[in-house]
C-alpha cells in the first residue's frame, strides 16, 4: 500500500476550502467588532477572546436649561379645558325685522367677509322673503336651568332670540335684561340640566396668565383660542362703565357674548369687542370682568334693570404734574374736581382737590376703577373712604345712595369786560360771561366764573386741552368771579410759574396745569 507523501502541496479544492474558511472568519470578526461599535450586541453577549473590542465614546448631549411651560394652580391640559368649557357655549341668533339700515348692519354684510367665505355659506343665515335681519353671536350658560349672559349689542334690539346649544338642539329664548351701560345682556330658554361655566374672581386675574376664548366666529361652531391676559382695567370708549380685560386670545365677530376662562375652565370674562383697522383679530380684544358683568345679572335676573350707587364727585386722573401742585409725592389716587349738592360726599365734607386714595378698603389707582367700584356698591350701603387734603391723610364714612337721572347745578350772574393776563396765561383771552357769550357757547348764562374766547393756536395751553368756551373757575386754587379777579390773580404770577386752573367744560369740572 502506497504510503501518502507529507510534503505534497494540497490540492486546489483544499486550498480553496481554506481561503473561504479565513475570509469567513475574518468576516465574522469584524461583524463583531462594527456590532459591538454600534451598540448592536445585546448585554452580556460573548465577544471571541481573541478580538479586543474598545467600548464606543460617551455620546455629549445638549441639557436645556429653560423651564417648561406649565399651568399655574391646576394640572388640567388645555384640551381638558376645551372640552369642560365647549358644552356651556351656545349659538346665539338675534333676528330683528326689516332691512338694516346704518350701523344696524351685520358684520355677514361685509363684503370683504362674503369673498373670504362665499355666498353660499351667508345665504344660510338670510331670510330675504321676510326681510329679517340675523345677528351671530355667542353665550354662556351660567345656570343649568337655562340662564345665560351674553352682550346687550348681540340682543338688545332684536325682536326674536334664538340659541343653539353644543348638542345642536335650538330653542326660543326670552330676554330677561340689558343693560347698555356695560354691555351685558341675559337671556333664558326653557330648558333643564344644562352644563354649565364656573364664575371666577375677576380681581384675582393677573397680567401673564392664560386664558382660552370660546365662541362662533364667523359661524364657526365651537371655535376655541388660546392667548394670555394682556393688561387689566382698560377703558376702550365702548361702553360707559368700563373695566375691561385685554386679552390676546384671538377675538373675531361672532365671538361676542362667549366665555373668556381660566386655566381651571372658570369665567373670567365676556367677550366684548376687538382693536380692529381690518374688522379681523389683530391680537388686542376686550372681555367685561366676570365680577362686573355677574354682579349686573343679579340685578336684571331679580329686578329686570340696573340700579348704581353714586357718590356725587366729579373725578380726574393724578398727574405728576397736578400731583406736584397739591403737595403730593405719589400719583396713587384719583382728583376730586368737584362736589355736587345734596351729594352723599357733599353730606361728608369733601372738597375740591381732595384725593381719594381708597375706598371701602380697596386702593383706587384711576378714576375708571373708582367710578366702577361705586356703581356696583349696593344702594344704602355704608362705605369708608380715605383721602389727603392738604397733605393730610383723612378718613370719612358714609352712605351710597341710588344714581340720580339728572343733576344741575345753578350759580349767580357776572358782567363784562375782556382782559389779556401775562405770563403762562398770555395765550389765553377771557371775557365775563354774558347772555350773547353764553348762547354762542352753549352755557347756562347763571354759570359763575370767566369764559375763555380764545385760546393762541400751537400754545400750550392749547396743547393740554384748554378749548375756546371753558368757564375758568379757580386759578391756582383762588376762585374766580370775573375778569378783574383773573387779572388781578393773574397779574402777581412769575412768568416761569405754573399755573393750576379748574374749567367747567359741558357741565363737568377738570384740572388742568400749564407750564412755561
Amino acid at each position: 500500500m502506497n504510503q501518502p507523501d507529507l510534503g505534497q502541496k494540497p490540492t486546489r479544492g483544499t486550498r480553496n476550502w481554506i481561503v473561504a474558511a479565513t475570509l469567513l472568519t475574518a468576516g465574522m470578526i469584524i461583524g463583531f467588532v462594527v456590532a459591538s461599535d454600534l451598540g448592536w450586541l445585546p448585554n452580556g453577549h460573548a465577544v471571541p477572546d481573541s478580538v479586543s473590542v474598545a467600548p464606543p465614546p460617551p455620546v455629549a448631549r445638549p441639557v436645556s436649561t429653560a423651564p417648561q411651560p406649565a399651568l399655574a394652580g391646576s394640572n388640567q391640559t388645555f384640551v381638558e379645558i376645551a372640552k369642560l368649557v365647549k358644552p356651556a357655549v351656545v349659538n346665539i341668533y338675534a333676528i330683528k325685522s326689516g332691512r338694516s339700515e346704518g350701523s344696524g348692519a351685520t358684520p355677514f354684510d361685509d363684503p370683504l367677509f362674503r369673498k373670504f367665505f362665499g355666498d353660499e355659506f351667508f345665504r344660510r343665515f338670510e331670510h330675504p322673503k321676510e326681510r329679517k335681519e340675523r345677528g351671530l353671536g355667542s353665550g354662556v350658560i351660567v345656570e343649568s336651568n337655562g340662564l345665560i349672559i351674553t352682550n346687550n349689542h348681540v340682543v338688545g334690539k332684536a325682536d326674536e332670540i334664538r340659541v343653539t346649544l353644543s348638542d345642536k338642539r335650538e330653542f326660543k329664548a326670552k330676554l330677561i335684561g340689558t343693560d347698555p351701560k356695560t354691555d351685558v345682556a341675559v337671556v333664558k330658554i326653557d330648558a333643564t340640566g344644562l352644563p354649565t361655566v364656573a364664575w371666577a374672581d375677576s380681581d384675582q386675574l393677573e397680567v401673564g396668565e392664560f386664558v382660552l376664548a370660546v365662541g362662533n366666529p364667523f359661524g364657526l361652531t365651537q371655535t376655541v383660542t388660546l392667548g394670555i391676559v394682556s393688561a387689566l382695567g382698560r377703558a376702550a370708549g365702548i361702553a360707559e362703565y368700563e373695566d375691561f380685560i385685554q386679552t390676546d386670545a384671538a377675538i373675531n365677530p361672532g365671538n361676542s357674548g362667549g366665555p373668556l376662562v381660566n386655566v381651571r375652565g372658570e369665567l373670567v370674562g365676556i367677550n366684548t369687542a376687538i382693536f380692529s383697522q381690518s374688522g379681523g383679530n389683530m391680537g388686542i380684544g376686550f372681555a367685561v370682568p366676570s365680577n362686573m358683568a355677574q354682579t349686573i345679572m343679579s340685578q336684571l335676573v331679580q329686578t329686570g334693570k340696573v340700579v348704581r350707587g353714586w357718590l356725587g364727585v366729579s373725578i380726574q386722573e393724578l398727574t405728576p404734574e397736578l400731583a406736584s401742585q397739591f403737595g403730593i409725592t405719589e400719583t396713587k389716587g384719583v382728583l376730586v374736581s368737584d362736589v355736587m349738592d345734596d351729594s352723599p360726599a357733599k353730606k361728608a365734607g369733601f372738597e375740591r382737590a381732595d384725593v381719594i386714595v381708597e375706598y371701602d378698603g380697596k386702593p383706587m389707582d384711576s378714576p375708571t376703577h373708582l367710578r366702577n367700584a361705586v356703581a356696583q356698591t349696593p344702594v344704602g350701603k355704608k362705605v369708608t373712604l380715605k383721602f389727603i387734603r392738604d397733605k393730610k391723610p383723612k378718613t370719612v364714612d358714609l352712605t351710597i345712595v341710588e344714581q340720580p337721572k339728572s343733576m344741575s347745578q345753578n350759580g349767580e350772574d357776572d358782567g363784562g369786560e375782556s382782559a389779556t393776563p401775562s405770563g403762562v396765561l398770555s395765550s389765553v383771552d377771557v371775557r365775563d360771561l354774558t347772555q350773547e357769550l353764553a348762547s354762542r357757547y352753549g352755557l347756562k348764562s347763571s354759570e359763575r366764573g370767566v369764559v375763555i374766547v380764545r385760546v393762541k393756536p400751537g400754545s400750550t395751553a392749547e396743547e393740554l386741552g384748554v378749548r375756546e368756551g371753558d368757564i375758568v373757575l379757580e386759578v391756582n386754587r383762588q376762585p374766580v368771579s370775573s375778569v378783574k379777579i383773573f387779572e388781578r390773580i393773574a397779574g402777581k404770577l412769575p412768568k416761569d410759574q405754573a399755573v393750576l386752573l379748574l374749567l367747567k367744560r359741558q357741565g363737568r369740572t377738570i384740572y388742568l396745569t400749564l407750564r412755561p
